[in-house]
């Protein structure tokens, strides 16, 4: 019987463990579109936070609060940080791919060294 329940805990830890990694990266794809929209010129201050590309993006920053939240019920507190981290990564290939930004010798570095993080922390 134990067998079966730890199997049934890993299962749940991988389904929510992947719940938070879609979490960050929607966080993250919500970044981009604040940044796509800060890069507009609007008519109006009002305009400039209450339109549609800012308010999509606010969305989505709440509902992956709310999934994160529902993860960290699950998924212990170190690996949610480790998970979280991920979002640097994200981040920095979206600006790529997005923005067209060049990521220079110190964010590859950096972006490794998460990675390497990760991937430690899998596998300990």
């Amino acid at each position: 019987m134990s067998f079966f329940w730890g199997l049934m805990m890993n299962s749940e830890l991988l389904l929510f463990s992947g719940v938070l990694l879609l979490s960050t990266l929607l966080s993250s794809i919500s970044q981009v579109m604040l940044k796509r929209a800060a890069m507009r010129e609007w008519g109006s201050r009002k305009q400039e936070y209450l339109n549609p590309l800012v308010l999509s993006a606010y969305s989505i920053f709440f509902g992956c609060t709310l999934l994160t939240l529902l993860s960290l019920k699950v998924v212990p507190l170190g690996l949610g940080t480790v998970l979280e981290a991920t979002g640097y990564i994200y981040v920095t290939i979206l600006g790529v791919v997005v923005f067209k930004e060049r990521v220079g010798a110190k964010k590859a570095l950096a972006m490794m060294l998460i990675f390497v993080g990760v991937i430690v922390y899998a596998l300990s």
